[in-house]
């Protein structure tokens, strides 16, 4: 905890990329929840850069408004001025008394309301709040916003027109050492990698002790935290949970369970697989992913960019990377994209496939300089699928130029994308 605590000193906060978009949703509803794992930086969101004299800032991380929200909630809501209330999670009832107020004066951004968990998944949260409030995801940092610049990429560029980034562009030697680092603020500013290591060991003992408990009833932490070390060593395979389940010693159901928690902390997504038909997509099997890549290698006890390779997880750790600032770009948009894989039978395998609007677009991601002709093959292979639905695909690589690799494949600078 001292760790966790007392390297969020940071000078100043950095932008966020989510900011205008959150702005944009306290001017139009009543109830604005901003979610996501925890140390993302929602509170600096919230406090400093979403704060100012027109609103009221309180935390229930403070045990005596923590007392208050719990005796007389109804009171603790009733203020006149817009009201932040951060950790919001800790006090479950509180969220009726906010109902009660939103029911009463639907004036939009009554309240900005954080958590740690994932609030959409919690039954009584989505159901006290049903059409009132509107949900946000903070992921960890992009790495425009690590560099200062509050932005998620140029996605949208790159979806919708790729020639327009062509020619000489940053290249990303340090791919590995980025990707070891993540995008969880204190780690990611982190003064040397011991620091950062020490950081992520104290993230990931606080979310055993206090998080999962706080969520559910988790009786063997030992198990919990197995679990979440293969899990992070398969980052970007198949799910497979029958596998998992043997592999760390636990019943499936209870294998299960715990891989929900996870992902009902934001610190595990599940990727479906692209069909046409949208049930199918509910059918095939998802590939798993961490929120962040230096919490993913950190689990897997992996510190250097040659232990990354020994693993044979490097590719993942990028995809990680990516999947990462793709899911940072689609929160701010509306209607939020589908992020999305493919393989066939025959084999065949995309990494992204990004289904925006009438949009469909297939990205395969190399941690190679140099683009091949065998490196677009698979995106050749989806284009003539899918012929009548995506235009061109992009092949994201670690070197400096974007450029037309062929007639519908374009290959772009990951510093374009990230």
């Amino acid at each position: 905890m001292i760790i966790i605590h007392g390297m969020n000193s940071l000078p100043r906060p950095l932008p966020r990329y989510l900011t205008a978009d959150v702005e944009r949703a306290l001017r139009e509803f009543p109830v604005v929840v901003l979610t996501g794992a925890r140390q993302t930086g929602k509170s600096t969101l919230a406090r400093d850069l979403l704060g100012g004299p027109a609103r009221d800032y309180r935390t229930l991380d403070d045990f005596d408004l923590l007392e208050r929200a719990q005796s007389d909630p109804d009171a603790l809501v009733s203020s006149s001025r817009p009201l932040t209330l951060d950790e919001v999670q800790r006090s479950p009832d509180l969220l009726l008394a906010i109902k009660r107020a939103v029911d009463a004066d639907r004036r939009p951004g009554r309240f900005l309301l954080t958590g740690s968990a994932n609030l959409q998944l919690l039954g009584r949260v989505a159901e006290t709040l049903a059409g009132r409030a509107v949900y946000k995801v903070l992921m960890p940092f992009t790495r425009s916003e690590r560099l200062g610049r509050g932005s998620a990429g140029r996605w949208s560029e790159i979806l919708e027109n790729p020639a327009q980034l062509e020619g000489e562009h940053a290249a990303f030697p340090e791919w590995q050492q980025a990707a070891l680092a993540g995008g969880f603020p204190p780690a990611a500013l982190a003064p040397s990698p011991s620091a950062r290591i020490a950081w992520l060991e104290g993230y990931v003992q606080t979310y055993l002790e206090r998080d999962v408990q706080a969520l559910s009833a988790v009786e063997h932490l030992v198990d919990f935290r197995r679990l979440m070390r293969i899990a992070a060593l398969r980052s970007g395979k198949l799910v497979n949970q029958s596998e998992m389940a043997r592999d760390a010693g636990l019943a499936q159901a209870t294998a299960h369970r715990y891989l929900n928690l996870l992902d009902a902390s934001h610190l595990l997504y599940r990727v479906p697989a692209y069909a046409v038909n949208r049930t199918k997509r509910l059918v095939k099997s998802p590939r798993l992913f961490f929120c962040d890549s230096g919490l993913a290698t950190a689990l897997a006890g992996v510190h250097t960019p040659r232990e990354m390779e020994r693993a044979e997880i490097a590719g993942a750790m990028l995809e990680t990377v990516v999947l990462a600032a793709l899911h940072t770009w689609r929160e701010a948009c509306s209607p939020k994209p589908e992020v999305l894989w493919w393989r066939t039978a025959a084999g065949e395998e995309v990494d992204f496939v990004v289904e925006w609007g009438e949009r469909l677009v297939p990205i395969e991601v190399k941690a190679s300089g140099r683009p091949r002709p065998n490196d677009v093959r698979h995106l050749h292979a989806f284009l003539d699928e899918y012929a009548g639905l995506a235009t061109h695909g992009v092949l994201l690589h670690t070197g400096a130029r974007a450029e037309r690799l062929s007639q519908r494949v374009w290959a772009i600078p990951l510093t374009r994308a990230l």
